[in-house]
């Protein structure tokens, strides 16, 4: 009979996160159909469009998030992950409560800003995991974790278009919040972490510990990759329901749509991560990466065009299930590149880089959409992982290069 007393410590972690990562990326997730729904519901206090507090509410999270993540990311290695997955699930569920009672566009936008100073729920089970599994069960591991994220993120969007539809913004937050706190005592009760810090002697500065890891071989093109990755996926954010309200002609069912659509992308990407990352352990990573790349390009090109929900829909899913090898892969190398002890940086790092992309992101739709169309921002999005298929091809064309700077690195440290 299956017992989880009977798994290694690894193992019972990684299950008991997997289900921390469904519930909270489930439960942020909740609001992105509506957002700026609720921000037209709320009003604005001062001044300023629809489209340009819509790209705030998501730009100012993210911005924030790029400034602090690195921050967390150093505390976690000299004090333990636990304690950080912690601070951001009770944190982010306070925050995301209290937004379900805000009053005008401002007040939701200073909570978000809030919240990308205390969350970081991904990058803090990242390090966590990755800091306890054996390397070689690295990309299999990194790709669970992957599908509860994406599990989570295609189930929120669902039910929380459904619920704006059906009973009101507001109370798609408190339910958010309800979900992080469960989350938070469950990694209280259930996650447990042998954590040893290196010794302070040995420790290198703020500064210059995240030197190193810009210079280690490779590191600068996955954290490019990553950058770019979440610039692509956040630039249609802001305008989904607004592209769904067009196709659809009416704003009636246009959160259930949008929640549909996102969900699709997260579903596919979900099923993809897991299984890629275990195929990039037996036949690499990059090569998983450039075949993603070049699909992800193939069906982001035809989305400006689209005249139905559902040939939106199809063709987000499948870009979905290309960016699942993305995903797994690019975190996956990143363990396998870095020294050891080095995961909540390594991680905290690369929660900062893509957060610079998703406060990009909205800024440019907004933009985008303003100047030109709509449409325009799902062309502009192809032409974001036309850019990511040229540098993995790059990558993959110095391999070679790379893998000697990494052998040298490895006899100097000897």
């Amino acid at each position: 009979m299956f017992s989880m007393a009977s798994l290694p410590q690894w193992r019972r972690n990684l299950y008991i996160l997997f289900g921390v990562q469904l519930l909270t990326t489930a439960g942020f997730s909740l609001v992105f159909p509506f957002l700026p729904l609720y921000i037209r519901e709320l009003g604005v206090a001062t001044r300023g469009s629809l489209e340009f507090w819509s790209g705030m509410v998501f730009s100012t999270q993210a911005f924030v998030m790029m400034l602090s993540s690195p921050l967390w990311g150093v505390v976690a290695d000299r004090y333990g992950r636990k304690p950080m997955l912690l601070r951001a699930t009770i944190g982010g569920a306070v925050l995301i409560t209290l937004m379900g009672f805000v009053q005008s566009a401002e007040q939701l936008v200073l909570l978000r800003t809030i919240q990308g100073a205390v969350t970081g729920v991904i990058s803090s089970v990242n390090a966590l995991v990755a800091a306890s599994t054996p390397k070689e069960k690295t990309g299999s591991a990194l790709g669970l974790l992957m599908l509860g994220r994406w599990g989570g993120i295609a189930l929120g969007p669902v039910i929380g278009g459904v619920l704006g539809d059906a009973f009101g913004y507001r109370e798609s937050f408190i339910i958010t919040g309800i979900l992080l706190a469960i989350a938070g005592v469950t990694v209280w009760l259930w996650v447990h972490e042998d954590f040893t810090p290196v010794e302070k002697t040995k420790r290198p500065s703020i500064v210059g510990g995240y030197w190193a890891l810009l210079t280690t071989p490779g590191m600068a093109g996955l954290y490019s990759l990553s950058f770019l990755r979440s610039l692509g996926q956040m630039m249609i954010y802001p305008v989904a329901a607004l592209f769904m309200i067009q196709l659809m002609h009416t704003e009636s069912g246009a959160a259930t749509w949008t929640g549909l659509m996102i969900g699709s992308v997260a579903g596919a990407s979900a099923i993809s991560g897991v299984y890629l990352g275990r195929l990039g352990d037996r036949i690499g990573h990059e090569r998983i990466m450039i075949a993603a790349a070049v699909l992800c390009t193939l069906f982001y090109l035809p989305q400006p065009f689209v005249t139905t929900p559902w040939q939106l829909i199809a063709l987000q899913a499948l870009g979905g299930l290309a960016v699942g090898g993305l995903l797994s892969p690019m975190a996956a190398l990143m363990n396998l590149w870095t020294p050891a002890g080095t995961q909540g940086a390594t991680y905290g790092l690369e929660n900062s880089i893509a957060a610079g992309g998703r406060t990009i992101a909205p800024l440019l739709a907004a933009g985008i959409a303003a100047w030109w169309s709509v449409r325009a921002v799902f062309g502009v999005t192809a032409l974001v992982y036309l850019a990511i298929a040229v540098m993995v091809l790059w990558m993959a064309a110095h391999r070679k290069e790379r893998e000697a700077a990494q052998g040298m690195r490895a006899v100097m440290g000897d």
